[in-house]
């Protein structure tokens, strides 16, 4: 067992964690809602909020990685028959499958932050991190959302113990991205007490080893009222006849993760494991993947850090031409960048699930169980999520590459777990929807929302088309903290309703078919919601501690907005050259260079400076 101080641990779930002291007059913003309203420092929630029961969990988690799984993930990766079962077992013992389960079903009734902790805590764990993340998300919540009472009573308790295991049946050999256009069927019985489910599934994470899977398939519209036939959610117990598994699969990375595919030869599901209603399987697996991708980034900036120590530490004792690697400009610059994009994705995850915890409450404070309060702040959030998703995912990309590169040839070598972390780190872009699904989400969720009404967008856009034609604002001397980096911000999201808003005048509804723009769109966004969120954490900070205390975060910021304007600016004019031309492309030329202008500004020497730190700390430090 692991030598984790039980006695400490069990104060942590006896007592239900306090997130966030109440902050009056506080602005809480909608889905999206950042876009086009400016927020307070002091409206949101950082890592340096974290309670100290939410610390005490996740160095708990990290803890739990470092002793029980990282001494076996040799044994792990070749999937010795019963290990990582054995594993969810003891982190079941921990508690540290139930903490978002409520009491009644056994498990820890915590806030969604520190439930996000978790899996940040637990993301360093290679392949056990994705079994556990299955586990918990995919693996159980379908149940605990929208399962019937008697569900819930009957799975629930055992999936928070770890008596359990879940896991997923969604994707099909022709149907990834593609979700509705499975081909599993479901036809009622002639007695009317099963649906006979034919087909399979693949991928399946836990697949080897699960006892209950959420499977998803058409039901076939023979005995049944008119309109019930459609998409659906059923709940599959392992030894149900007619159900079948295939062999481990091969992968590339994560290859401690068990995946098998799943055979459906008219396996009998009894009528009273149907999930959800007849023909509504799309709202299950769709909102499941709204929470599914917060946590993939939570699970991605846990993963990150580890590898992102693994390489400083391996810069400071690596010598080459009678000096530590650490010295040289080439490799402090390598560790800037990682240490820069990953603090702006762990000041955005934060922040967003903050956001979410604190719709939950409003819903459930107006009536909503807590479940459906939970959806629906999950589904209020849905573009942050797929912003969180992509951008955290990447970073992991980023940090893993990097990581081989410092490590020159011992990077390539199995002999060190920053290999691991390369093979591992490439999956997270796939799952959980495509980066590419998720960029076309990000505008496609947006707009639908305006054209609902949910956002106004059609103001600000007509304001900032209104601004090209008008002389540039110089504006007067600085005047407030930070107020350089605020106009900054102000204008990033000036270039993109300008971009977004020609876009759909000139395409209208062919917009959907435009892909390329969407995501040049997406990225844009995509920078924006981080940028701003770095310099509100940085803004909170100094207010706290003082300019002084914080001179190196403001390096980190003004690094990450210094790059992320040239970024921004060339999505913004590859987007605009696909579908503008002649006064109206050269005028909006102009808007984007002056959008997304900068000050000239020392990155090489503030680089170097997050470097030494790191370097002094010999980690991660910020």
């Amino acid at each position: 067992m692991t030598e984790i101080n039980t006695k400490a641990c069990n104060k942590i779930f006896i007592n239900k964690t306090i997130t966030m002291e109440a902050v009056e007059n506080k602005t809480i913003l909608k889905g999206g809602e950042w876009l086009i309203k400016e927020s307070s420092a002091n409206d949101i929630f950082i890592r340096e909020d974290f309670s100290e029961e939410q610390q005490m969990i996740m160095d708990m988690c990290m803890q739990f990685v470092q002793t029980e799984v990282l001494p076996i993930i040799d044994r792990i990766d070749k999937l010795e028959p019963g290990l990582m079962r054995s594993l969810l077992v003891k982190a079941g013992e921990q508690g540290l499958l139930s903490t978002s389960f409520p009491e009644q079903y056994g498990g820890l009734a915590k806030d969604f932050i520190t439930s996000t902790i978790v899996n940040e805590g637990l993301g360093n764990g290679f392949s056990f991190s994705v079994a556990i993340a299955a586990h918990t998300g995919i693996g159980s919540l379908p149940i605990l959302y929208f399962g019937t009472e008697d569900q819930k009573q009957k799975y629930i308790p055992k999936l928070a113990s770890g008596e359990f295991i879940g896991a997923y049946g969604l994707t099909e050999p022709n149907s990834g991205s593609d979700a509705l256009g499975a081909k599993t069927s479901a036809r009622l019985s002639e007695d009317g007490k099963y649906y006979l489910l034919n087909g399979q599934k693949c991928w399946i994470t836990n697949g080897g080893f699960a006892d209950v899977y959420t499977v998803f398939a058409k039901v076939d519209g023979d005995n049944l009222p008119a309109g019930k036939a459609g998409f659906t959610a059923f709940i599959v117990e392992r030894g149900f006849k007619g159900f079948t598994q295939g062999p481990e699969e091969h992968k590339m990375g994560i290859k401690g993760s068990s995946t098998v595919q799943l055979y459906f030869q008219d396996c009998k599901v009894p009528v009273e494991n149907v999930l959800g209603e007849i023909g509504k399987g799309h709202i299950i697996a769709f909102n499941i993947l709204n929470i599914g991708r917060l946590k993939l980034c939570a699970a991605a900036n846990g993963g990150s850090k580890s590898a992102l120590n693994m390489s400083v530490e391996y810069a400071i004792n690596r010598e080459q031409f009678k000096t530590s690697i650490s010295n040289f400009g080439a490799i402090k610059e390598k560790l800037a960048t990682m240490a820069i994009n990953l603090w702006a994705s762990d000041t955005a995850l934060y922040r967003t699930a903050a956001l979410i915890e604190e719709k939950r409450e409003e819903l459930e404070a107006s009536g909503k169980t807590h479940e459906q309060a939970l959806l629906g702040a999950a589904e209020e959030y849905a573009i942050e999520c797929a912003i969180l998703k992509v951008f955290g995912s990447e970073v992991l990309d980023l940090v893993a590459d990097e990581g081989v590169q410092i490590h020159g040839g011992n990077g390539f070598s199995d002999e060190y777990l920053i290999s691991k972390a390369y093979r591992d780190s490439r999956i997270n872009r796939i799952y959980e929807g495509t980066n590419e699904i998720n960029r076309l989400l990000i505008l496609d969720m947006t707009l639908k929302r305006a054209m609902k009404g949910r956002l106004d967008l059609m103001g600000p856009a007509m304001s900032v088309a209104n601004e090209l034609m008008s002389i540039p604002d110089f504006g007067d001397e600085d005047e407030t903290l930070y107020d350089e980096q605020k106009k900054y911000i102000i204008n990033f999201k000036k270039a993109i309703l300008m971009v977004a808003g020609a876009a759909v005048q000139k395409l209208m509804m062919n917009i959907d078919k435009e892909q390329e723009i969407l995501m040049h769109i997406a990225d844009m966004a995509i920078d924006t919601y981080h940028a701003e969120n770095c310099l509100l954490r940085l803004i909170k900070l100094t207010e706290k501690n003082g300019e002084a205390d914080v001179a190196i975060l403001k390096d980190i910021v003004d690094c990450f907005i210094y790059d992320a304007a040239d970024r921004i600016n060339k999505k913004g004019k590859d987007a605009l050259n696909a579908f503008a031309e002649g006064d109206e492309l050269r005028m909006m030329h102009i808007g984007l260079k002056r959008f997304t202008k900068v000050q000239p500004y020392n990155s090489k020497a503030a680089k170097r400076r997050i470097a030494d730190k790191m370097i002094a700390d010999k980690q991660y430090a910020f």
